[in-house]
């Protein structure tokens, strides 16, 4: 991720985040996550290995950003609070290219040992210059690769032992050193001096090249999985934001350019055509396109004029325009997402700690069944033959691979949580990503979810006084309300030009209504329901228009004063023209579409039918929803809620994934589980393929890593494997696993379309 150190200040704890290098596997990230968490005055804690990054939250009374530092360092890692991720894994990146290129050409002349192993290739020793196989030359160059290049896995072995923990290093090093210190053996078992011509075919073998293949191999692996990890940081982004430094202000009758984290809610920003919005904020001045792709995928420009929102990161495009500022720096909408993509990174998914988990325990498992491949040969298999005991525990020792698994679910999730925020799906933890594969049952709210959310006063009925006094009354007891239906009686007092009074003592029930005192008068306004648990006087002439509105399909809101209906309003809101599509995609997935909301039975029943939902729950109140997916998960079903954000977030919160329709809002990006940005419909049969890859992608990892380990290690212990392919093999399997995550890219952009 492209971020440097970065401090946020929540009430009592701030929160940082940071680069972190000398990671080898997911062990190392688990170890710094669990040694970090445990300092005094930290709260939270979270490490990403293919991020190489690190999130801590604590109080800044107790410690700070050096402490933290320091004690990544005691750990045998390097805190980089001034680099970004992505400098800090680049320079690992080219630190693992030399120790490559070094290690692969000491290696090269050390290859000639292997013909001492092969049957086959063993007349090709003639062939072979004599000081290419001198004890000694082979010495000198293994020595420089173990204890030169090879030192890195050391210092993490002796770190990782250090906290009682184990990783790859520890295999790594334990079974290089055998091999190495074996050959160092053979070498000197003749004497000090060997005779140049015991050097060929005469000599007994040794295994220098083992340990040097294997360190060539694994920093190779290293070096492929660093790459690959630069590759997931650039998709994990979701989004390429274009850098807007600084902003153009009007300020005391000039205009002037300062930096947009100085830039205030309510200065007024000029953006001429061409350049990068630098805020979110509204149009007060001006006409022009904008191409908004960034946040909704939709290629073509939209039109900007006065009124209409704009947002940081989207480009201007046609001529001027003036803005006035709601947010700028780190609190524009498009830095918020990125923080709750960072966020999703940090947590972890079921699957994720499960392998976690494994991983704690499966090196010092591989340590034990080394010991006892030793036992084996030495006093059942070849009774004496030490030597070969030896062999065939480093070949355990070399074949065994937790990174195999440790890589096998970080790097694909990472993969998709950008590839949903490209698609405008923000998912705010990666265990809503696992949950979503496995959805059954989706439940569409109707307002703003399943219908555009801008209804309109289509007509209304006053029993008492002037339509014009009604709606007065109607806007001042909505004044408060942000509910779709509130903002349109708003919109329609507003366009008549009415004068709004003063409302007091305002009770909103969510589901139901609004009540007030206006002009010394109890004024409500509500749904049938609503209306008839507070035992409203509704006279035949009300209730025969409500009945005709409903019949059509219409929203019907009930208002009373003192309890005396004095008049009806109904509202029509049109059903979003991808809908219906919508609702055949999720039913080509397997996923059912359901109805539930609180508005009457036959506006439910029309917006059901024109969107293809043969299953409808009306006139439900915001814990009636939650209960009815409580209900429908009680019957094994696997529920996903899609809502407004607001009196929906009971159903959001009880849902296996809660999916928050966004609208660019603050308030629906911290609602639910994942949320959906600028209300697309159709991105939610797109999230559950993205899921349902994702999820295949990791188990296939999974699978291979768990075959190559149950494979691998018998042949390994059964002498049927020489040590330098079973370390070749652990580091190709790892490259195997990070390859496979990677193909996920493809398969993502193949499937759901690829967004620049």
């Amino acid at each position: 991720m492209e971020h440097n150190s970065e401090a946020k200040q929540t009430d009592n704890s701030v929160t940082i985040d940071f680069a972190v290098q000398g990671m080898s596997c997911s062990a190392c990230a688990a170890r710094l996550e669990k040694a970090v968490g445990k300092m005094e005055g930290v709260e939270m804690a979270a490490v990403s290995f293919p991020l190489r990054t690190a999130w801590v939250q604590y109080s800044p009374g107790v410690l700070g950003p050096a402490q933290i530092a320091e004690r990544v360092k005691q750990l045998g890692f390097e805190a980089l609070l001034n680099e970004t991720a992505r400098e800090g894994l680049h320079k690992e990146h080219l630190a693992l290219k030399l120790r490559l290129a070094v290690s692969a050409l000491l290696t090269l002349p050390l290859l000639t040992g292997m013909l001492q192993h092969i049957p086959l290739l063993e007349p090709l020793l003639a062939a072979v210059p004599a000081w290419l196989t001198l004890p000694w030359l082979q010495l000198a160059l293994a020595s420089i690769i173990q204890f030169v290049i090879g030192m890195p896995f050391y210092f993490g072995a002796y770190h990782a032992l250090r906290q009682r923990s184990a990783n790859m290093d520890v295999l790594v090093a334990i079974g290089t050193t055998a091999a190495y210190f074996y050959s160092h053996y053979a070498v000197f078992q003749d004497g000090l001096f060997r005779p140049l011509s015991s050097a060929a075919a005469h000599a007994p073998p040794l295994y220098f090249e083992t340990s040097a293949v294997v360190i060539t191999a694994v920093v190779l692996g290293k070096y492929i999985e660093t790459k690959a990890s630069l590759r997931a940081q650039q998709s994990s982004n979701g989004f390429n934001i274009p850098q807007s430094q600084l902003a153009a202000v009007e300020r005391a009758g000039a205009v002037v350019r300062i930096q947009t984290e100085f830039v205030r809610a309510g200065d007024i920003v000029i953006v001429e055509a061409g350049e990068v919005i630098p805020v979110d904020g509204i149009v007060i001045g001006g006409l022009s396109a904008a191409d908004e792709s960034l946040l909704t995928g939709e290629s073509l420009p939209v039109t900007k004029r006065e009124g209409d929102p704009a947002w940081a990161g989207t480009r201007n495009e046609s001529a001027c325009l003036r803005i006035r500022t709601d947010a700028a720096g780190h609190d524009t909408m498009i830095n918020r997402i990125q923080e709750l993509v960072r966020q999703a990174q940090r947590s972890k998914s079921a699957i994720q700690r499960n392998v976690d988990a494994a991983a704690s325990w499966f090196v010092p498992v591989m340590l034990a069944f080394a010991l006892i491949t030793v036992i084996l040969w030495g006093v059942l298999l070849d009774p004496g033959n030490w030597s070969r005991a030896f062999v065939s525990a480093i070949a355990v020792l070399l074949a065994a691979c937790p990174c195999a698994l440790g890589l096998a679910a970080p790097i694909s999730l990472v993969i998709a949580s950008g590839r949903l925020a490209k698609q405008g799906i923000i998912s705010k933890e990666a265990g809503a990503l696992e949950r979503l594969a496995g959805i059954q049952t989706l439940i569409f709210d109707k307002t703003g979810t399943l219908t555009e959310g801008k209804p309109r006063v289509s007509a209304m009925l006053a029993v008492k006084g002037s339509r014009s006094s009604l709606l007065r009354l109607a806007a001042a007891a909505e004044a408060g309300s942000s509910h779709p239906l509130a903002a349109a009686i708003k919109r329609e007092a507003g366009k008549l030009g009415l004068v709004i009074p003063q409302a007091d003592q305002q009770a909103f029930i969510p589901g139901g209504g609004v009540e007030a005192v206006i002009e010394g008068q109890r004024f409500a306004v509500g749904n049938a329901r609503f209306a008839a648990e507070r035992g409203w006087k509704v006279g035949k002439e009300a209730a025969a228009f409500a009945a005709s509105r409903e019949a059509a399909g219409e929203t019907v809101l009930y208002a009373a004063v003192e309890r005396e209906c004095n008049g009806v309003i109904a509202l029509s809101d049109s059903i979003k023209h991808n809908a219906r599509q919508t609702v055949r995609e999720l039913k080509k997935l397997g996923v059912t579409a359901l109805l539930a909301t609180g508005d009457h039975e036959s506006p439910a029943q029309a917006a059901a039918k024109a969107a293809g939902i043969i299953e409808v729950h009306a006139s439900m109140l915001p814990e009636q929803k939650a209960a009815l997916v409580e209900k429908l998960k009680n019957q094994g079903k696997r529920v996903a809620m899609a809502g407004d954000g607001w009196n929906d977030a009971p159903a959001l919160a009880t849902a296996d994934v809660g999916i928050a329709m966004g609208d660019g809002t603050a308030a629906a990006l911290s609602a639910g589980h994942m949320t959906l940005l600028f209300s697309r419909l159709q991105v939610i049969p797109e999230a559950i393929r993205i899921s349902r890859l994702t999820i295949r992608n990791v188990r296939q990892n999974l699978t291979f890593a768990f075959l190559y380990n149950v494979i691998i290690i018998p042949f390994a212990s059964f002498g049927l494997l020489e040590p330098w392919m079973a370390g070749t093999a652990m580091a190709l399997s790892s490259v195997s696993v990070v390859g496979n995550a990677l193909r996920l890219t493809g398969q993502l952009r193949r499937t759901v379309g690829a967004k620049s």
